[in-house]
């Protein structure tokens, strides 16, 4: 099998693409990318604590590579962090890495065009798919998640700490893509199929932050 890399983010895109990969046995994973906002210790954007994402590893089996940035990161520091991890494992014969997106296609351009500069290539096994479709196959697979983050500009707050479900799914805005997948709400996975084990938390307080709800998680036994 061809080894990868898979770029983590810790919600629901990266797991149903990770069931996808696995399912294919046609990579072998060698370890979950995943970026961490050094200030708050926290995985980028979603402002899940590192503890829980590491603890999502452990549950899947799978190393995870930890890239460090600065809450001010500029794409310069990003890309150069991200450049100095992306050539080691490109030294150790890794030449593939995974992503989770589903539409944007500037996004996808972006990383593609990376990638490129490192002799490197992306996959994207749930590009093109329709959201609809796909949040309800996440749910429908036995994954469970719960929502983290939120614009404020398109969600009201109680839509943070909720269980992505069909209920979630039904009492959206019609202008709110299923799958937040214009950046509407991020998620985290605490269960699912390609889980040994589910990951144990609870809610903590809500911070708003350039317009947009976090929702703390903190870890718990058990």
């Amino acid at each position: 099998m061809e080894k990868v890399l898979f770029a983590w983010s810790g919600g629901k895109d990266s797991a149903i693409s990770l069931y996808e990969i696995q399912k294919g046995k046609k990579y072998e994973i060698v370890a979950l990318l995943t970026t961490i906002t050094e200030d708050y210790d926290r995985i980028s954007m979603h402002g899940v604590p590192r503890t829980l994402v590491e603890q999502q590893a452990h549950s899947l089996g799978l190393p995870i590579e930890e890239v460090f940035v600065s809450k001010a990161s500029s794409n310069e520091e990003y890309e150069s962090k991200m450049g100095e991890t992306l050539t080691r494992f490109k030294q150790e014969g890794v030449s593939l890495v995974v992503f989770g997106d589903v539409f944007l296609e500037w996004v996808r351009k972006y990383r593609e065009d990376n990638l490129s500069e490192l002799g490197m290539k992306g996959i994207f096994p749930i590009w093109g798919r329709d959201t609809t479709e796909l949040a309800r196959s996440f749910i429908a697979l036995g994954f469970q998640a719960v929502i983290t983050c939120i614009d404020s500009k398109v969600l009201d707050k109680g839509f943070i700490g909720r269980t992505f479900d069909e209920h979630f799914l039904a009492e959206l805005p019609p202008n709110v893509d299923p799958g937040g997948e214009n950046g509407e709400f991020h998620s985290f996975v605490f269960d699912g199929p390609i889980f040994k084990e589910r990951i144990a938390y609870t809610l903590g307080g809500l911070v708003l932050r350039n317009s947009f709800y976090f929702c703390d998680l903190l870890p718990k036994e058990g």
